[in-house]
């Protein structure tokens, strides 16, 4: 979408400033576009914060070095946890909605100004969080479960920061409405836009449960009330707090769908069974938050059986869903694009050299076999009494969150930084190579922190070797090797996010203009070395023979397999018979 002449057209009554985009043929509304890049800049700066936040922290756990006090570990991860859950994966998330919406749908967004407005909101919000977070007055964790009471700024700021996001969402169904009224496009909206409308209707459902803890939690911090229960708050809170993750996972498939869209020209092997998955994530995601609450006392085995059995395994078949779809999308793609001897020719020539689609490929296979199995073993209620305090959990978050959603962000931005910022990647070796080295690095946080999960090691206490205890206490030796491999593992992926954010920055100040000329280079190596239309457009792959993709799904069926049986072995061994 490089620049081109500024136009004004009038749509529905209503003057709008529009380029056209050379390499697609797209009309991008520029109130549209400048909304995208400030909540795109802000959410990499949120990253950036939130990144040396999570080093620090990862420096502290491993015991070699053990870097911060009790009390300023317990502080910065909690701004950890702010800054890389909440704002940078919503900033970003309010950029794609935008793109989803307006540019793909060639249409004005609706309501600028409330966007605008969402977006300050936003921005205060952080802000007043963090410094709440910072002055030391509020180191309750991500969860801030209650009693334990921050300073009101610290639920003051989240609930601004929402309520802006809310607004967001706002704005994208209202674009959403004009470019059908105004029939911007023909037929169904794309997938793409799809999945952002599935992220957008959980991100209400999401706010809408926030607002019913957080602001009676604010009260409370203020003295107006003077009583919140412990598990009603856990309960509610976990109904904003898993399903924000499933705002992330609906962005995330869709960001996947439009970057090999773009760079390969794939379209899905079904757009009725993928649209399907999609809406048993509406359906059925947000009842996995049980599994958050397996240990509480106070919910019946029934509810908890229900929630993280029967509904939590159709919200697992529609990743599974994707899971198929989305590389065997790739493969049709690729057989078409010439690359038909052997089984896997169209994966070793795939474009691995261009960031965008390897690290759209790696947080899909990070998020599939890290992350999806991980997550179904700790909906089981039996295994997830082993794993449901120790650093199991977080290494799972990471699996979730950064492998899969960071990752697929990351990739994203590398096409929109020609498309929207209409400025070339610089530095096209560290930028080939970024994606391999965050992914290596949080593969292995991943995996070391599920590691030392499995042997016990409790999940937010600041020093595993209990220096200061009263009582001693040791953990098996292998322990303390997983939290050193934890650390280099954190260090690893520190370099690769820090390049992430210098490439971008860079690229934004310092990049070559892109124009008609350059848009193809600028988009990296692509074997059709064109950008396809097949990211605005319905369709269907019109093939189903993909032997590649179905020796791919056996060796994650196998796996998933294999590793969930050995964690019943391991419950077995708690309770021996006889």
């Amino acid at each position: 979408m490089a620049i081109a002449e500024a136009e004004t057209g009038v749509i529905g009554g209503i003057a709008a400033k529009f380029r056209t985009c050379p390499a697609t043929g797209l009309k991008i509304d520029l109130a549209a576009e400048k909304l995208i890049k400030v909540n795109a800049i802000a959410a990499v700066v949120f990253l950036l914060v939130g990144g040396v936040f999570g080093l620090l922290v990862a420096l502290t756990r491993w015991p070699a070095v053990h870097l911060l006090s009790a009390d300023m570990f317990y502080l910065v991860l909690t701004a950890h946890g702010l800054d890389v859950l909440l704002l940078w994966i919503i900033f970003f998330e309010m950029a794609v909605l935008y793109f989803a919406s307006a540019v793909l749908l060639n249409c004005r967004l609706a309501g600028p100004k409330i966007a605008w407005l969402g977006f300050i909101l936003m921005v205060v919000g952080g802000v007043i969080t963090n410094i709440a977070v910072l002055q030391g007055e509020s180191s309750v964790m991500f969860t801030s479960y209650v009693p334990m009471k921050a300073s009101p700024n610290f639920y003051l700021g989240i609930i601004l920061f929402a309520v802006g996001a809310l607004l967001g969402c706002f704005v994208f169904l209202g674009t959403l409405v004009i470019a059908k009224e105004e029939k911007t496009y023909e037929g169904s909206i794309p997938l793409v836009t799809f999945g952002a409308l599935t992220a957008c209707i959980i991100a209400i459902f999401t706010i809408a449960s926030g607002a019913i803890i957080l602001v009676p939690t604010w009260l409370w911090s203020l003295g107006y009330i003077s009583h919140i229960d412990t598990l009603m708050y856990k309960l509610v809170w976990w109904a904003m707090g898993h399903s924000s993750q499933q705002i992330n996972v609906s962005a995330q498939v869709a960001i996947w769908y439009a970057i090999i869209a773009i760079t390969v020209g794939a379209k899905p092997l079904s757009e009725k069974v993928s649209r399907t998955a999609f809406l048993m994530y509406i359906l059925f995601l947000q009842l996995a938050c049980a599994h958050h609450l397996l240990v509480e006392p106070g919910l019946s085995a029934e509810w908890k059986v229900f929630n993280t059995s029967y509904a939590m395994y159709l919200a697992v078949l529609g990743s599974l869903i994707h899971g198929m779809t989305v590389p065997g999308a790739i493969e049709a793609a690729q057989h078409k694009n010439g690359f038909v001897n052997g089984v896997f020719e169209w994966l070793r020539k795939a474009p691995w050299g261009n960031p965008a689609f390897a690290g759209m490929f790696l947080s899909l296979v990070l998020f599939g076999f890290l992350g999806g199995i991980s997550g179904v073993v700790l909906g089981t209620e039996q295994i997830n009494l082993l794993l449901h305090n120790t650093l199991y959990v977080p290494g799972h978050f990471h699996a979730t969150v950064v492998a899969g959603t960071t990752l697929a962000f990351m990739a994203l931005t590398y096409l929109v930084l020609p498309l929207i910022f209409q400025r070339e990647v610089i530095w096209p070796t560290l930028a080939k190579w970024q994606p391999y080295l965050f992914a290596a690095g949080v593969a292995g946080i991943s995996l070391f922190m599920m590691g030392a999960g499995t042997l016990g090691v409790s999940r937010r206490h600041w020093d595993i070797t209990f220096s200061d205890a009263a009582i001693s206490f040791d953990y098996p030796a292998a322990a303390f090797l997983m939290m050193g491999l934890n650390g280099v593992s954190a260090i690893l992926a520190s370099i690769g996010g820090g390049l992430f954010v210098l490439i971008a920055v860079g690229s934004i100040l310092f990049g070559k203009k892109v124009d008609a000329s350059n848009i193809v280079q600028a988009l990296g190596p692509m074997p059709t070395k064109q950008v396809s239309p097949a990211v605005k457009e319905y369709g269907n792959a019109g093939t189903f023979h993909l032997p590649g993709t179905y020796i791919l799904v056996g060796v994650f069926f196998i796996s998933f397999v294999l590793y969930y049986f050995v964690n019943w072995k391991y419950v077995s061994e708690l309770w021996p018979m006889g």
